[in-house]
């Protein structure tokens, strides 16, 4: 196991061979040298397994023959604008929302979009006390007049 720089360490004696294999790199094979002291420090470097695979080229059908018969009897009849008109359709576009997830970004939209929205509801349904409706205010009013205040 090595850290995330790359660095491990392990117990080896003098002649050991030390096997490094990984996915997508040729075996290397190290072996402990002798050394003075006790300790050895080396950089093993891996060299990239590069594997060129000859082209294949997959066909579904048994010969070109086949194909050929198959493509010459293909109906395409619809044109780009119907096709595209029958892809954005409502039905189309709502089947596909049902089955794909929400992304990260979409929830997030929402949230704001629903907070904002509870928000301007909160501000546009405050009710404000309105003086003119309190009787108190009125009989504070009609006091400060029968004593000769003018506010």
């Amino acid at each position: 196991m090595a850290n995330n720089e790359g660095f491990f360490s392990f117990v080896a004696h003098v002649g050991d061979t030390i096997r490094f294999t990984s996915v997508g790199y040729e075996t290397l094979e190290y072996v402990i040298p002798q050394v003075s002291g006790d300790r050895l420090s080396s950089a093993i470097v891996m060299t990239n397994l590069i594997v060129e695979l000859p082209m294949v080229t997959p066909y579904p059908w048994a010969s070109i023959e086949e194909f050929n018969i198959a493509f010459m009897n293909l109906e395409v009849n619809s044109d780009n604008l119907i096709r595209a008109k029958r892809n954005m359709s409502k039905e189309s576009i709502d089947a596909m929302a049902a089955m794909m997830p929400r992304t990260a970004d979409e929830m997030h939209n929402y949230n704001v979009n629903e907070n904002h929205r509870g928000l301007s509801n909160k501000v546009i349904n405050q009710r404000y006390a309105n003086p003119l409706l309190n009787p108190f205010a009125w009989g504070s009013l009609i006091q400060q007049i029968s004593k000769g205040k003018k506010k």
